[in-house]
């Protein structure tokens, strides 16, 4: 049966993180955990450059293009 134990390896040594194993020998397998960059550069939205000079914006959701009473779904 296999059991895991956290240990930190550091010039040569070996500290227990928790609690230690009871054997006396035992065979190990050695995961190494590498840093990565914690702060990932922000993704930035842009337009689609094809689009340019062919898309034209008729209304938002501030002030849609048609009245309400327009609207089929209130009907």
């Amino acid at each position: 049966m296999l059991k895991s134990y956290e240990a930190v390896y550091e010039n040569g040594h070996l500290t227990w993180v928790s609690e230690q194993p009871s054997a006396h020998t035992a065979r190990v397998i050695v995961t190494v955990v590498e840093e990565v960059e914690t702060t990932p550069s922000p993704k930035r939205r842009s337009f689609p450059g094809p689009l340019a000079g062919q898309v034209k914006i008729l209304g938002d959701v501030i002030g849609p293009i048609v009245d309400e009473a327009d609207w089929e779904c209130l009907k």
